[in-house]
């Protein structure tokens, strides 16, 4: 068991990096592109795409181990005002609530993977470029942030702290 969670804390933390590097991509991307222009240049369309495109698994291959790392910006004003014993409760509640919506998010793009399969989608602008490898991030990525949020409802440790404040 302890190989499975230290895989699955790998795929989390390779996740993580590859969307790091994304970050350093638009960053790139961004100062290429306006360099370009301030010369008089049309910058590239594959570039603009590009850039979509890794904000886009920015956000998803990031967003597990946000969650893992409590990185998710929240609000504890009301949490910090109840009884330890109920604000238990309401964190594993909240937590829950997460965990469902995640799922349900996990399952509806899985659906639009599908179709994207089904209709052979491609996204047509500098490059044809098969709309289902943008879409199976969805399931991937919604699917592995109910784990994580999973482990806040099961787990010793709570989403909140009992401090008030905005955490992030």
């Amino acid at each position: 068991m302890q190989h499975l969670t230290r895989l699955y804390s790998y795929i989390l933390y390779g996740m993580a990096f590859v969307a790091a590097g994304m970050l350093v991509w638009l960053m790139i991307a961004v100062i290429v592109s306006v360099a370009m222009r301030n010369f008089g240049m049309q910058p590239y369309a594959w570039l603009f795409t590009s850039t979509e495109y890794a904000l886009l698994y920015m956000t998803m291959l990031g967003a597990p181990w946000l969650v893992r790392e409590k990185g998710h910006v929240h609000i504890e004003l009301v949490t910090a005002a109840l009884p330890p014993v109920l604000r238990r409760i309401v964190s594993r509640g909240v937590a829950l609530a997460c965990v469902l919506v995640s799922l349900i998010l996990a399952w509806k793009g899985f659906d639009l993977f599908q179709t994207n399969i089904a209709r052979n989608d491609y996204d047509v602008r500098a490059y044809y470029f098969p709309r289902w490898i943008l879409t199976i991030s969805f399931p991937i990525c919604f699917g592995l942030m109910a784990v994580e949020f999973a482990r806040f409802v099961f787990g010793q440790e709570l989403m909140h702290s009992g401090e008030a404040g905005i955490h992030e």
